[in-house]
């Protein structure tokens, strides 16, 4: 088992969840910065990831 994997099953579910939240909105903002997609493409998926992980909370 890598570090990784390992230090990835120490997290609490909310801490994953999280995280997969982070990760979801990095891929985000390098398509945006790629011009891959839309400054509206981005905010509708941001808000639309935010909204259904619950994540709101994290300022997004």
């Amino acid at each position: 088992m890598s570090m990784e994997q390992y230090e990835w099953e120490q997290l609490s579910p909310e801490e994953k969840k999280k995280q997969l939240y982070l990760n979801q909105k990095q891929t985000l903002d390098s398509f945006l910065a790629r011009g891959a997609i839309s400054k509206a493409q981005y905010d509708k998926s941001l808000g639309d990831l935010t909204e259904k992980m619950g994540m709101g909370s994290l300022g997004a």
